[in-house]
């Protein structure tokens, strides 16, 4: 191969650029993204840059010096929409295509919006830098209620940050209970018990009905009758992959692009990052991944698998975490909510403690709050495939 074109300025298109680069492919790399900036790190942008504590300059995940050594041809601002798999050129939309031999897919994907709202002032989805910029600018405008639709992690760490700035927050999430379909019912309570510890109102078991205002949001109204008056809303409901581009493309698009379990999508083409949906036989499921470490981890291995052709299977152990208020909340392996659960360190009366999760006999998932430790230990013995049992004779040792 001497050319190959990545799709999506993000942070598995980035790691994957880096990954061609130490495999020593010194052919033409073109990246290509929607948005103006180079590649930046997404998790401080419901934290650190929208409470102010840090400045956007620390959103890029390289130094300018070291995007420079990748060599690389960039064309940001524009928006891939088409790729011809015979001619091997993806179409952007400033009329322009680029070719080439191999393709890597990192489109990521963006966030739901709620009907009627596109062009409503003073209402936010959070996920691209100028997105928290935007809600930063306006929390300093001194805004004094703040409504965050959806508890799910994004939800709960704007809820977080904005109490941390002062402001009066009401957070709206549809479930009983928040997180219940991952972690279960009684470990999505102690994430809810975290937001009514520090003065967020938590309505749960409810939906937006309408948000409404003139020339900005002035109040929301919930599927309950009630309605709440507000100077902000941000809307955290869950994403979609960014396929679209890829209809009559010839792969397969289901919830993502599908992928074989190398993170192959077809002869020259692989995917990486919130985009790729492949087979991770570890846990026997067909998944795709919205994680950080996932971007990181699965960028890296879709360059070597384009570059080298082994199909290798991709099995990770998915992880994540949130920073919530003084809780760091981690969650490693794949969990689902009938799955049996054990404490296995701390109290979670005290929010410090460790849930080990098991199914059919196996150690399949671990919950930490401010156990980092022990997240990382259970996570390695879900790598090396323990049982449940030996999940159980590891805790008592400890």
């Amino acid at each position: 191969m001497k050319a190959i074109t990545i799709v999506g300025a993000s942070l598995a298109g980035l790691r994957a650029a880096e990954t061609l680069r130490r495999e020593s492919f010194d052919g033409v790399i073109t990246v290509v993204g929607d948005e103006a900036h180079r590649p930046y790190d997404r998790p401080p942008l419901s934290k650190q840059i929208l409470k102010g504590t840090w400045d956007p300059d620390r959103a890029p995940l390289l130094s300018d010096d070291a995007f420079d050594e990748l060599d690389l041809e960039w064309r940001l601002g524009a928006r891939a929409t088409a790729l011809d798999m015979d001619a091997n050129t993806v179409a952007l939309d400033d009329g322009s295509t680029v070719g080439h031999d191999g393709l890597i897919i990192a489109t990521g994907a963006r966030c739901i919006t709620l009907p009627g709202t596109a062009e409503m002032a003073g209402v936010y989805t959070l996920r691209t830098l100028d997105d928290c910029l935007a809600i930063r600018a306006d929390f300093e405008a001194t805004p004094q209620r703040v409504v965050v639709v959806g508890a799910g992690f994004i939800g709960a760490e704007v809820a977080a940050t904005a109490r941390e700035l002062g402001l009066e927050v009401t957070m709206i999430e549809m479930a009983p209970v928040p997180f219940e379909r991952i972690l279960g019912a009684e470990m999505g309570q102690v994430c809810a018990d975290v937001q009514h510890d520090h003065g967020v109102d938590l309505r749960t078991g409810v939906g937006v009905e309408a948000i409404q205002g003139s020339e900005r949001v002035e109040r929301v109204v919930l599927t309950n009758g009630d309605v709440i008056d507000t100077d902000l809303v941000v809307v955290g409901v869950g994403v979609r992959p960014n396929v679209e581009w890829l209809e009559g493309s010839g792969l397969t698009i289901d919830n993502g692009v599908v992928c074989d379990q190398s993170c192959l999508a077809a002869p020259g083409v692989v995917a990486a990052g919130d985009v790729a949906r492949w087979p991770n036989h570890r846990f026997g499921e067909t998944m795709r991944v919205e994680h950080w470490d996932n971007a990181v981890e699965q960028g890296v291995f879709a360059a070597r698998r384009l570059l080298t052709g082994e199909d290798t299977p991709y099995t990770p152990v998915p992880w994540f975490w949130s920073d919530q208020f003084d809780r760091k909340i981690q969650l490693a392996g794949r969990t689902r909510p009938d799955d049996q659960t054990a404490i296995v360190n701390g109290s979670v009366e005290e929010r410090k403690f460790a849930t080990a999760y098991g199914r059919d006999g196996k150690l399949v998932g671990i919950l930490g709050f401010n156990r980092p430790r022990q997240v990382m230990q259970y996570r390695q013995l879900i790598t090396d495939g323990a049982s449940w049992d030996d999940a159980m004779a590891f805790a008592k040792e400890g």
